[in-house]
């Protein structure tokens, strides 16, 4: 497997996250940025663990872009969600443990899919055995919700054929 442009990706990701933390764009601090995402980039390939898991550039950029959209506002509708259920009078809670099956094809998507879970309130990936993820939820509407596998399938979409 070609590991250069997982290198090469890894290092402009560096370089720009260095750019945007640092907010000071002197010559001796941009050559110290330089030189700290080399030795990562070099330490990393050195260490052999630049590959397409530990920097997923494989994944469709489009659908993954809309995932996180997507998610963001699953995010806030379980937090209210989450709130009510905490601040009302009746007790809505009712705790239960499924298991949620994965279609991801990969070990990165079943992975994102598991965080994805965890991610939005009231759920929490508890293990992944194969292609399938054991959750904890806060009720069964949410429960439920896994079931109908609609991040499923938004992540199934992220992923490229292999």
């Amino acid at each position: 497997m070609n590991k250069i442009p997982h290198a090469l990706s890894l290092g402009i990701s560096l370089a720009l996250l260095w750019l945007l933390l640092s907010g000071h764009y002197t010559v001796l601090l941009l050559a110290l940025g330089l030189g700290s995402v080399l030795l990562v980039v070099y330490l990393g390939r050195r260490m052999d663990v630049i590959d397409h898991e530990g920097h997923p550039i494989h994944l469709k950029f489009k659908p993954t872009l809309f995932y996180w959209v997507w998610l963001l506002k699953e995010i806030i509708i379980a937090n209210i969600d989450v709130s009510r259920r905490i601040l009302s009078l009746r007790s809505d809670i009712s705790p239960t443990v499924v298991k949620v099956k994965s279609s991801q094809k990969t070990t990165v998507g079943r992975v994102i899919y598991a965080n994805s879970i965890t991610l939005t309130p009231g759920t929490v990936s508890m293990s992944i055995d194969d292609d399938l993820i054991l959750v904890h939820a806060l009720s069964a509407e949410g429960a439920a919700a896994l079931d109908e596998g609609k991040m499923d399938r938004h992540i199934s979409m992220i992923e490229e054929d292999y």
